[in-house]
């Protein structure tokens, strides 16, 4: 009489619960998925039309060959504008791709110091760090401590400061030098020109 049982459960029930996941999962309500009894309408052109009955809202925004959207749900009572909904879901989406595009994603570069490094291999690991930040990424620079090192940090964190001093015009330090466990960390952030 309601279908063969889908896991146990009658298929009506299991029908049901897919119209409820398809309806929650859109990002607006729009025209008779709306089931509130009063809204909060706007007009097409932003008026404001005050509290009306959703049957109402509905004709208007039929009348005028539109939607009915939900805009927000959380306001008392509901806020409804009536629109074209294609259009909005395309506007959106399109400012959606410009702002992507504006975004600029900053990466993490991590160098890798120890405590017996010689200069040749401190210039080369500076001379990575200087591309890196002209280049808009951040520097991790970590310097590890091996064996009996550890009882001498001192010299992982001068090592540190002279990698500073040394990224001075291009980068600067946006965290100073932590020990965590066997490392010693900094984070050296690009300058903007």
């Amino acid at each position: 009489m309601c279908g063969a049982p889908f896991f146990g459960f009658p298929l009506f029930y299991f029908y049901f619960v897919m119209e409820v996941l398809t309806i929650s999962t859109k990002e607006n309500l729009i025209n008779e998925e709306i089931k509130i009894p009063e809204v909060r309408l706007v007009s097409a052109e932003g008026e404001m039309l005050g509290v009306v009955k959703i049957a109402q809202a509905l004709e208007m925004a039929h009348e005028k060959d539109l939607d009915l959207v939900l805009i927000s749900p959380a306001a008392v009572p509901p806020v409804c504008k009536i629109m074209d909904y294609g259009k909005f879901c395309f506007e959106k989406e399109k400012r959606a791709k410009e702002a992507k595009k504006k975004q600029q994603v900053v990466e993490i570069k991590e160098i890798q110091l120890s405590c017996t490094i010689g200069d040749h291999d401190f210039q080369t690991k500076l001379n990575h760090a200087h591309r890196f930040l002209k280049g808009g990424d951040k520097v991790k620079v970590v310097v590890r401590f091996r064996g009996r090192e550890m009882r001498h940090t001192e010299l992982g964190a001068e090592i540190l400061a002279r990698f500073e001093k040394g990224c001075e015009g291009i980068g600067a330090a946006e965290k100073k030098a932590v020990l965590d466990g066997r490392n010693m960390t900094m984070f050296i952030a690009p300058v903007k020109q």
